[in-house]
């Protein structure tokens, strides 16, 4: 075998690879469903650590407050994203078409 076509053979599997790596992190319907988790994740933790934030009384809210600072950036959105959205239970149904 060439040198000229080991390269080609080489490129040839490159571009596959790389094709099935687009194709599963971004073309992929289920990375719509993995994104909808991770924000459903995310805003599981917030509202955990910032439940005065909606009226929920938190024994732990003094010592999640030292988390803000680290969380400013998200929290905005957060709170936006939990004052727009519906309730879970409507999102969740919209996920599996109910």
């Amino acid at each position: 075998m060439t040198l000229a076509a080991r390269i080609e053979s080489f490129r040839e599997l490159v571009v596959e690879w790389l094709r099935g790596l687009y194709h599963g992190m971004i073309t992929h319907p289920a990375y719509e469903k993995i994104e909808k988790q991770a924000e459903d994740d995310e805003d599981a933790f917030m509202l955990a650590c910032f439940p005065d934030a909606f009226g929920i009384p938190s024994p732990v809210s003094y010592y999640t407050a030292e988390l803000l600072p680290y969380l400013e950036d998200e929290f905005e959105a957060w709170e936006r994203r939990m004052w727009d959205r519906g309730s879970l239970l409507e999102r969740k149904g919209h996920q599996y078409h109910f």
